[in-house]
């Protein structure tokens, strides 16, 4: 499983360029139906728009779709397509809509607004890293648990889910180079006798500066 950059959130910016409104939304989609579906979203929401330009690329399925929805050909939609290649982004809707101000941008104007509105929303948006981390059980008793939970934002150990019975059940993700680290910490803070285990591996998006 390799690691790839997603949009960390949905993102949505709007800027004026010559009277003209450009609104641009984007998320993180994991499959080309949900990416149709939040094209379909923008399109009943700005019905009256004078375009609705988009972009979209699922990694599994290898889906990459785009449209220029009437503006000149390869002044839009591909450039809005390019600022997420370059920024290495996957799994990715952009959609940007456009009122039309009355005054024509010409090829290289509209070049220059759809990829300045889609490189906004992905600032808006933030990025993540879809990262390989382990998937780690971890079951101590109540007053191991105190101990072990104060060090796990020390290894950036997430907690998935923690089951309080007879002893106390963590569920935990983190890199494989933390838990390599974390494993003696635990030894050490329980003399051994918490028990630890590797039940898998996935891939978890971390947002990323």
């Amino acid at each position: 499983m390799s690691e790839y950059l997603i949009p960390a959130s949905y993102g949505e910016t709007e800027y004026v360029e010559k009277r003209s409104r450009f609104i641009a939304h984007l998320w993180h989609v994991e499959s080309e139906q949900e990416a149709l579906e939040r094209l379909k979203e923008i399109r009943e929401k700005h019905w009256d728009a004078s375009h609705n330009v988009y972009a979209y690329s699922v990694k599994n399925t290898g889906a990459t779709r785009f449209s220029d929805d009437g503006e000149p050909s390869g002044t839009s939609g591909m450039p809005v397509l390019d600022v997420f290649r370059k920024a290495g982004i996957q799994d990715f809707c952009c959609v940007v809509t456009r009122y039309f101000g009355g005054i024509l941008l010409g090829a290289g104007g509209l070049v220059r607004a759809y990829s300045k509105a889609a490189a906004m929303s992905l600032e808006a948006a933030g990025k993540a890293k879809m990262t390989l981390l382990n998937e780690v059980t971890l079951t101590c008793s109540y007053p191991q648990y105190e101990r072990i939970k104060a060090e796990l934002p020390r290894f950036e150990a997430q907690v998935e889910s923690t089951d309080f019975a007879a002893d106390v059940e963590l569920k935990l993700s983190m890199t494989p180079e933390n838990y390599d680290k974390f494993l003696p910490r635990v030894t050490e803070l329980t003399s051994a006798t918490a028990l630890i285990e590797l039940t898998g591996q996935t891939l978890k998006p971390v947002r990323v500066e």
